[in-house]
Parts: structure tokens; sequence; C-alpha cells
């Protein structure tokens, strides 16, 4: 039912646009457009207005239609309730490697040329201690 009537609500806004671009400028508004002092095409222009006035009402009816049927399954409250209720699930850990390339191909933002992996194996008991710090 809500399908049908957002069909014809989509049909009636793109008809009333037709409409609307097809009527005559009277060049009342900025003072562009015009034409001649004949009224010649008075019969066209008030046969346009209706037809306007015609789509403009349908046009409301089917935004209140619309706007009852979605409603009328909304009794469980409002967006942020539902989403602060709802608990909250993780993303399952990925075992990637992390790149350590530089620009933003990986996936991360890491210096290029700087490795975040701690070594493998940990350094031999025999290895010479790190030079103090210069104060």
């Amino acid at each position: 039912m809500e399908n049908v009537v957002l069909t014809i609500h989509l049909i009636l806004a793109l008809l009333l646009i037709g409409v609307v671009l097809l009527q005559r400028s009277e060049g009342g508004g900025l003072g562009i457009g015009g034409g001649g002092g004949t009224m010649s095409a008075r019969g066209a222009a008030t046969a346009m207005s209706k037809l306007t006035w015609i789509f403009a009402a349908a046009f409301i009816v089917t935004s209140i239609t619309l706007t009852i049927l979605a409603t009328r399954g909304g009794d469980s409250g409002s967006v942020v309730d539902n989403s602060a209720a709802a608990p909250a699930t993780e993303a399952p850990a990925t075992d990637a490697p992390a790149t350590t390339g530089g620009g933003l191909a990986g996936t991360d933002l890491t210096l290029p040329g700087i490795s975040t992996d701690a070594p493998v194996t940990p350094p031999p008991a025999d290895a010479p201690a790190a030079p103090p710090a210069n104060p």
C-alpha cells in the first residue's frame, strides 16, 4: 500500500513540476518575463492554473497519507531510543598484517619505514646494552 501511494506521490510531483514550468510568465514577480498587452491566452492560463491546483491538492493528500502510513508502524519509540537499547556488537578481529608503506594505500596511518610490530624473538642475553642517553 505504501509503495503504491509513494509511486503516485512521485508521479504527482513530476506532473506538478511540469505544469508549473509550462505556465506562461506574466512578469509580475521580479519584473522579468512579460509579454504584450493582449489577454488572448487567458483561457489557457485558467486551465493550467486549475490543473496546478488539482495536482497540488493531490500532492498534499498523498503527503499526508504517506505520513499516516509511516507512523502507523512506528509505535516502538524513537530511533535514538532503539539504537541505545540495542546491544553493541563489535566487529570481529582480523589477523591482517599491519602495513608500513607510505600513503593511504594501507589500512593504518603509520609512518613509512617505521615498524610497529614487536620482535618475534627476544634479543640474546649477551647482547650489549643500549648506550646511555646524553643529558
